[in-house]
């Protein structure tokens, strides 16, 4: 039988574990911590290519940055710059939401014209390319669009674009307008995407697809002409908890593009859990990463 001792103590151990996780997933793991995610992503088309190059194409895949004091500082958008330049990337993208739409729990702003010097300090051979997410739109597409651009990182909005590797294999990158973009009627949001049109941009070869978009909920729609999808904006629900996964997604489909590797109907998709916080400044069993890819 418990008695009244055994209980309070139980009741005071109980505050002093909420307490502790409270501060890590507020303090810790959202500040201070930054993994690197590695996935290996093979289609007929993208081992052809690893063959005849020698090796497979590495990809480093940044998003979802939110861009704000305290919680994403712009020296810690240099760190992470500085790291994934040691990757050694063959290609690095952005995938959006670099800044917050809402200040609620931010201390200070950084000026776009910083972070996206800080940006273009990303170094990779076949180029650095990025896409818009919904907080983009939100904020200011226009002034965002033109200081990556100022900074070398091409901004692909329903675009897509021949790239050559150092053997003379060739691949398209394909760069999805976001699906969130525009509050319509109802307080619905209506999306500048246009996925049949930046496919029918894909010339009538056989070589390697690779689509960017924000949002991953684009998936059930895109074709097996692609080879694989990479996304961001879920942040892998920020919270994840052991068995019962991410409690809140922001995507219609829950649970199935929250995060990681996705394979369904010979089409793959990689969600990234990103780098920052939207909404709340708390993570906690998803910590921030450089996504890596190597395909083929």
């Amino acid at each position: 039988m418990i008695n009244r001792r055994m209980f309070l103590k139980t009741l005071a151990g109980g505050a002093l574990a909420t307490g502790a996780l409270g501060g890590y997933a507020f303090g810790i793991e959202p500040l201070f911590r930054l993994v690197e995610t590695r996935y290996r992503i093979n289609s007929p088309r993208l081992d052809r290519m690893a063959a005849a190059t020698g090796r497979p194409l590495r990809v480093a895949i940044l998003t979802d940055l939110h861009v704000s004091e305290p919680w994403m500082p712009l020296s810690r958008i240099e760190a992470i710059v500085r790291r994934t330049n040691a990757i050694q990337p063959d290609l690095t993208v952005l995938l959006g939401d670099y800044v917050v739409s809402k200040r609620r729990f931010n201390s200070g702003t950084v000026a776009i014209g910083d972070w996206t010097r800080a940006l273009g300090q990303l170094r990779a051979p076949q180029g650095v390319y990025a896409v818009l997410g919904n907080h983009d739109w939100w904020f200011d597409p226009e002034a965002i669009t033109a200081h990556l651009q100022a900074a070398g990182i091409p901004v692909l909005e329903n675009r897509t674009v021949p790239i050559t590797t150092p053997q003379g294999s060739h691949y398209w990158l394909a760069g999805l307008g976001d699906q969130l973009a525009v509050r319509g009627r109802n307080a619905r949001y209506q999306g500048v995407d246009d996925l049949d049109g930046t496919l029918r941009q894909i010339g009538e070869d056989d070589n390697p697809v690779i689509l960017l978009a924000h949002e991953p909920d684009i998936f059930t729609k895109v074709p097996q002409r692609v080879d694989v999808t990479l996304c961001g904006h879920t942040h892998g629900g920020q919270v994840r908890l052991p068995i019962l996964g991410s409690p809140i997604v922001p995507s219609r489909y829950g649970q199935r593009f929250a995060y990681g590797h996705v394979v369904e109907d010979d089409r793959q998709l990689i969600v990234s859990s990103g780098l920052g916080c939207s909404i709340l400044p708390v993570r906690f069993g998803v910590p921030p990463e450089i996504v890596v890819a190597e395909l083929g």
